[in-house]
């Protein structure tokens, strides 16, 4: 089979010819290893990592079974956090773009429960949710799932990680037994195996393999003498490098604090990311980090998992990590679709033993750097490319993206090219700008309207 033709694996010729408009012109490796066990019904495990094309996989395989006459849940897809669902629940919408009338319904926590029951009141063909408010639902008798023909677990080895496999027992049992499972992972540990036992028939594995080239990622060890030198360290890799995005990873929530404040004390846009954040805090820290006006998000491992984040420069091991296939998965977040991306690791002497474990974990040895010059620290701190604004208004209030951008770009205003993402909510809607023109686009929305109307607007800081 041509790697590049979707056409010969017999998919709905809608799907096909939205494909193209979208420019999906090659199969990624998953894709072709696993779309025709998908589209063939069978129970499919793919061990793959972010960024590798997996989330097509699974919605090309539930779109083009579909019965779109049939206004029933027909496919429930689980992620392990909001911003996963979310992202997964766009892509669905984009590849369904030539079938008319899908309904795909998003059930996530930290959002309101009673709009969610009036949604459901109306049915859906797809359901996009995390377990535990799936799970909730169901318990209330808000969802039915008898007409199910298509489980989909999104990241099931993060999902067991946050505590969710009460959760997802319990959604199973709701479910018909005569269905079709497809389990997608970065891992596959022990307890991955045993759930797939308990909810698969005889399913088909597919592994992509999860090696870097050094085409696309430069990894770098670098060591440092203690762990008070490993702050310094980061600064000077961050003023070498000056990128756009980096993602410091950490493996404790304290850790992920201390450094992100030692870089905001510096002068940097730092931000934390971890699990003792409110919903609230994680929402405009994902999105600061999204729109850019944050270069750097320090995080812990379960923060980080499913992130989008489309193209990241630079990713930094604060310490390496405890386990060899999270560092992979860490590295896998930069140089993706065909980027250049940076990943660098510090480590201590003590910690060598572990570096010679690795390197024989993946099969390869790492290039050892020198840290910059310190007379790099003399210089002043870059600052991000964006800054984000917030508007009280959205969809309730009838506010659409083009609307901002008029106003953006109304008499006196900024050019097209100065906006960057614009996200609307229920309620509110951010706005990336470029920092030079923040001030104006501060006083443009603050001062004129919306759908005439005024709202309160305000910068986003840390």
């Amino acid at each position: 089979m041509s790697q590049s033709d979707f056409a010969s694996l017999g998919l709905n010729p809608a799907l096909v010819d939205n494909l193209a408009s979208l420019g999906y012109m090659e199969m990624t490796p998953i894709q072709a290893q696993a779309l025709p066990a998908i589209l063939a019904n069978k129970d499919v495990i793919a061990k793959a990592k972010t960024g590798s094309g997996k989330t097509a996989t699974f919605a090309l395989g539930l779109l083009n079974k579909l019965e779109v006459k049939r206004f029933r849940v027909q496919t429930l897809v689980l992620c392990p956090t909001r911003e996963l669902a979310d992202q997964v629940a766009v892509e669905i919408r984009k590849l369904a773009r030539g079938i008319h009338n899908i309904k795909v319904l998003s059930l996530c926590g930290g959002m309101a429960f009673g709009p969610q029951v009036g949604s459901l009141e109306h049915g859906a063909h797809i359901i996009v949710g995390t377990p535990g408010r799936v799970e909730e639902h169901l318990r209330k008798a808000n969802l039915n799932l008898d007409n199910l023909t298509t489980l989909v677990l999104d990241e099931a080895d993060r999902m067991l990680d946050m505590g969710f496999q009460k959760a997802l027992d319990d959604i199973v049992s709701y479910m018909p037994q005569q269905r079709q499972t497809m389990l997608f992972s970065a891992t596959y540990p022990v307890k991955i195996e045993k759930i797939a036992q308990r909810i698969m028939q005889s399913p088909v594995i597919v592994e992509v393999q999860d090696s870097h080239s050094k085409q696309s990622i430069a990894q770098t060890l670098y060591e440092v003498e203690n762990n008070e030198a490993r702050v310094e360290a980061i600064r000077l890799l961050l003023q070498a490098h000056q990128p756009e995005t980096t993602l410091i990873f950490c493996n404790t929530k304290i850790d992920t604090d201390h450094v992100a404040n030692e870089l905001r004390t510096a002068g940097y846009e730092a931000l934390a990311l971890h699990g003792d954040l409110e919903q609230k805090q994680r929402d405009q820290t994902l999105v600061r980090f999204a729109n850019r006006s944050a270069s750097v998000l320090v995080a812990t491992d379960v923060a980080a998992r499913g992130l989008d984040i489309e193209a990241l420069d630079m990713v930094i091991n604060y310490q390496i990590a405890r386990e060899f296939e999270v560092h992979t998965h860490r590295i896998g977040r930069t140089g993706r679709a065909g980027a250049h991306g940076i990943a660098c690791s510090l480590y201590t002497q003590r910690e060598n033993h572990k570096i010679g474990l690795l390197e024989d974990y993946l099969k390869q040895k790492f290039d050892r750097g020198d840290l910059p010059s310190v007379s790099l620290l003399r210089q002043p701190p870059f600052y991000p490319p964006m800054v984000t604004l917030q508007i009280g208004g959205g969809k309730k209030q009838k506010v659409r993206a083009g609307d901002i951008v008029g106003a953006l770009t109304s008499s006196d205003g900024i050019p097209g090219t100065a906006i960057g993402r614009i996200q609307v909510g229920d309620q509110w809607a951010y706005v990336a700008v470029a920092h030079a023109h923040g001030k104006t686009a501060f006083k443009k929305l603050s001062e004129g309207k919306l759908k005439g109307r005024s709202f309160k607007v305000r910068h986003v800081r840390a």
